[in-house]
């Protein structure tokens, strides 16, 4: 009986562990497969942003990595040669439409006619290994400190352009997303710990008032409170976009602050209480110190919707100059300067330096907020 058992076991340990093998192939797969998906035009963003205009235009951005390609050895003009019939050219043979296109030698060179049949030149190609890099800081020059650069037209001529400047607006994006970042968390922190640690009437239904304004809209209230701008004279202001975020963004920060706060061991409140600190020493010298993974997960979360928002900045700033952050200029930028690949990838790869080092500075602290709260017991 006992070999039998053994027998029966054993296949099945096998087969569960071979299971267990496949699904984590399969998970890992998958994610890996995700990775790629979402890095991928990253890295092709940041290597374009270092490309100049012609290169861009001409090559792709993988070409930075070491590829087998045809390189020119030889160019000279063609000579006695009729473009009308077959020709025979540095070991080639076929007719001008094939050498316009290119005709490979039996020694594996291509010889290729560049140009019309009057002025053409012929280039003797050989395949090689070799890759673009061609490098240049010019184009973030040109989007930070508005640089003149030369563009060469289709007939050789060259024209300059002013670049743009977004010094401005980087520095106008830092002044409105760190204060409506920092003002909704410090808010919703007071608000989390009443909500969950102090007792007072209606605060069940408080709480519920501020959980059901998750699923209202931003789009409704952007009218209203125009209105009131207008009324107040903020429109245009600082205030107005910081006042704006830190009300879209308290309910979601308040909710999960309470997931954490309230799940704090209630010994230490209890210890504090009996040793004569007040809710405010409590909260200022337990709570937060104690909160610091959830307060940073919330951080990241509005840091990165304040940084990227435009429709909020494009109502309540408008088309003011010196106020615009960075996403609008990038708007304009796009609109008159759709063709300029070189500058447009230079100033959206500008706009993301911030939002990762806030997230790989504080990533960390993200997954244990996130799952702060989600499990009791």
């Amino acid at each position: 009986m006992a070999t039998t058992a053994n027998t029966l076991v054993g296949p099945k340990t096998a087969s569960a562990k071979r299971q267990r093998r496949v699904s984590a192939i399969l998970v890992n797969g998958a994610l890996l497969l995700l990775v790629l998906v979402w890095t991928i035009p990253s890295i092709g963003l940041l290597v374009s942003s270092f490309r100049t205009r012609d290169v861009i235009l001409n090559s792709g951005w993988w070409q930075v990595l070491p590829h087998r390609a045809w390189v020119q050895t030889e160019q000279f003009k063609p000579e006695g040669v009729d473009t009308t019939g077959v020709m025979n050219i540095a070991g080639a043979t076929g007719t001008f439409e094939e050498f316009r296109e290119g005709v490979v030698t039996p020694d594996g060179k291509r010889v290729l006619w560049v140009g019309n049949r009057r002025t053409g030149q012929i280039q003797v190609q050989e395949q090689k290994w070799t890759a673009s890099t061609d490098f240049t800081l010019d184009n973030y020059r040109t989007v930070i400190g508005g640089k003149t650069y030369e563009v060469r037209n289709s007939d050789g001529s060259t024209t300059e352009v002013r670049g743009e400047d977004m010094s401005n607006a980087f520095v106008n994006s830092l002044v409105v997303t760190i204060p409506a970042t920092l003002i909704p968390i410090m808010i919703a922190a007071f608000a989390a710990y009443g909500f969950a640690w102090m007792r007072f009437p209606g605060r069940k239904i408080f709480f519920a008032v501020v959980v059901a304004m998750l699923v209202v809209p931003l789009q409704i209230a952007l009218v209203p409170i125009l209105r009131a701008y207008v009324a107040l004279n903020l429109n245009g202001t600082f205030l107005a976009i910081w006042l704006a975020h830190t009300g879209f963004g308290l309910a979601l920060a308040t909710y999960l602050l309470f997931n954490y706060i309230s799940l704090l061991p209630r010994d230490i409140f209890e210890s504090a209480f009996l040793d004569g600190a007040t809710h405010f020493t409590i909260f200022r010298r337990l709570v937060i110190p104690l909160s610091v993974p959830a307060l940073a997960s919330f951080a990241i979360f509005q840091f990165l919707w304040v940084w990227n928002d435009y429709l909020v900045a494009l109502i309540f700033i408008g088309e003011k100059p010196d106020v615009q952050v960075l996403t609008m200029r990038l708007a304009n930028i796009v609109g008159s300067r759709g063709s300029d690949w070189h500058l447009l990838t230079a100033a959206a790869f500008l706009t993301m330096i911030i939002p990762l080092i806030v997230f790989f500075g504080l990533q960390r602290y993200f997954v244990r907020g996130m799952l702060a709260g989600s499990v009791k017991g």
